[in-house]
């Protein structure tokens, strides 16, 4: 299996900002849509020090349980989701969505009563939340020049969370790379969610990584289709003809497909493959090698943190980037 990166024709940076904000433009004219107000905030919303809860997640690193304050869990797990080079703008939403995630799967915990931790991470590979003396090892000497940039983002936003019309935390996912429109969270995984609604995200289409290709020889993509659905009739010579794909979201997601007879969801079929999101088609060669091109990375749902940066880089707020990827979400 091989796998290879690559990037979409762009045109000179410059070029390039200026023609995704005329792009972006244009498209809210065409669409009828407009960028959102900024949502409503109560004043004071911040916490205070005193205030400060802690999460309780499992480290799958070590086993142990950590107990970690809310804002250094907020600085640990931003520099686990983003560069810290990305627009400001961009970095204090991914710190309010991650706020308003982890606080949501923390109150549901808690309100279980099972004891368990609120959630898992992995410090050493920085999944999730990684720990100070961590990011220390990584900055090496420019650990104090990061670390108090880190800060400075999680505390201009902390405290706030984004809420439903019900005044539920919102269930504030979010994914590296969208194929240029997120989708609805009822299509990929069923349920209701509010605030969680297909949305344009074009700046996807300029980032590093938008289109990736995988490459598997028959033999070993006969191995994978059948490790993950053993019951499906394969052919060892053309193992990529079991694959129909049923149904796709209008994103270009697959939502159902069918392996040899055997019924799975995109997502599924994304994981079987090692690929980086369910947005994909396939071609096979001559020599019987079949090549798999997926669009964007993640499963597509929330927030798109390279579409908020390029919403960033169009003079967009936090707050609107925000409302943007959570429509009808409240800012508090």
């Amino acid at each position: 299996m091989a796998f290879s990166l690559r990037r979409p024709l762009r045109p000179a940076l410059l070029l390039g900002l200026f023609l995704l904000g005329i792009f972006f433009t244009f498209w809210l004219l065409i669409s009828g849509n407009s960028i959102p107000a900024p949502p409503s905030q109560k004043e004071n919303s911040g916490l205070s020090a005193g205030e400060e809860d802690s999460f309780r997640i499992l480290d799958q690193a070590t086993g142990d349980i950590l107990a970690v304050p809310d804002r250094e869990f907020l600085t640990g797990g931003l520099i686990c989701e983003m560069a810290l080079s990305c627009e400001e703008e961009a970095l204090k939403a991914q710190v309010v969505a991650c706020y308003t995630y982890y606080g949501r799967l923390r109150e549901k915990r808690r309100a279980s009563g099972d004891g368990e931790p609120d959630f898992s991470c992995n410090t050493e590979e920085f999944l999730t939340y990684t720990t100070q003396d961590k990011r220390r090892e990584r900055w090496g000497d420019s650990f104090s020049k990061y670390e108090a940039k880190a800060s400075a983002i999680v505390d201009a936003v902390y405290g706030q969370e984004l809420l439903t019309p019900e005044g539920e935390k919102v269930c504030a996912c979010f994914f590296a790379i969208s194929s240029g429109q997120t989708d609805n969270a009822t299509d990929i995984w069923g349920g209701e969610e509010d605030c969680l609604q297909a949305v344009a995200s074009p700046g996807d289409l300029y980032a590093p990584g938008y289109m990736t290709t995988v490459s598997f020889s028959s033999d070993q993509l006969y191995t994978a289709l059948q490790k993950a659905f053993p019951k499906a009739k394969l052919s060892a010579d053309s193992p990529a003809s079991a694959i129909t794909i049923t149904s796709r979201s209008a994103a270009g997601t697959i939502l159902q497909a069918d392996v040899g007879g055997v019924s799975c969801t995109g997502s599924e079929l994304r994981m079987a493959l090692s690929l980086r999101s369910a947005n994909f088609t396939w071609t096979t060669a001559q020599q019987d090698d079949t090549t798999f091109t997926a669009r964007g990375w993640g499963h597509n749902v929330g927030m798109s943190q390279e579409g908020a940066c390029a919403l960033a880089r169009c003079g967009l707020s936090y707050q609107e980037i925000l409302s943007w990827y959570y429509p009808g979400s409240q800012l508090v």
